[in-house]
């Protein structure tokens, strides 16, 4: 199965399912800290879930932390559903999230190991290499067609 229906929500509707991708993709996996993992901002951020039937996948948030320019963060697919669609799912749900809030322009981290899947989504990089939480990540962005 390939396609996956994301869910649109908040934080307070789907804290359990989403912290529980994100720990163990970011803690368990990559060794992130459960302190910068959970770092407060979600309740201030539209919140993406993917599924395989009722099972949590995948996650994603959206924040506006400046007008019109959307911050695609916390991105995360448990690592058997990598390579099937769940990414790129949540991906499509996030933009049409931001333009129906009005973004012309989403931003986003990425991890150096997946810039290619951004790119591929017509993510364009714009920043040298950093490091955020021990890991290396570029700063990319996409215009979204109103």
């Amino acid at each position: 199965m390939s396609d996956y229906a994301v869910e649109v929500g908040t934080w307070d509707q789907f804290e359990d399912a989403a912290t529980a991708v994100r720990t163990a993709v970011f803690v368990e996996e990559q060794g992130v800290s459960e302190d910068e993992e959970l770092d407060g901002n979600d309740s201030d951020a539209v919140q993406f879930l993917a599924r395989d039937g009722e099972y949590p996948v995948g996650t994603a948030r959206l924040r506006f932390p400046e007008p019109a320019v959307g911050k695609v963060e916390r991105v995360a697919v448990r690592e058997p559903y990598r390579g099937t669609g769940v990414g790129s799912a949540l991906m499509r749900a996030v933009e049409d999230a931001a333009g129906d809030d009005g973004a012309t322009a989403l931003k986003l981290h990425a991890q150096t190991h997946v810039e290619v899947f951004y790119q591929q989504l017509g993510y364009e990089t714009v920043s040298d290499v950093f490091e955020e939480a021990g890991i290396p990540h570029v700063e990319m962005r996409k215009r979204l067609d109103g």
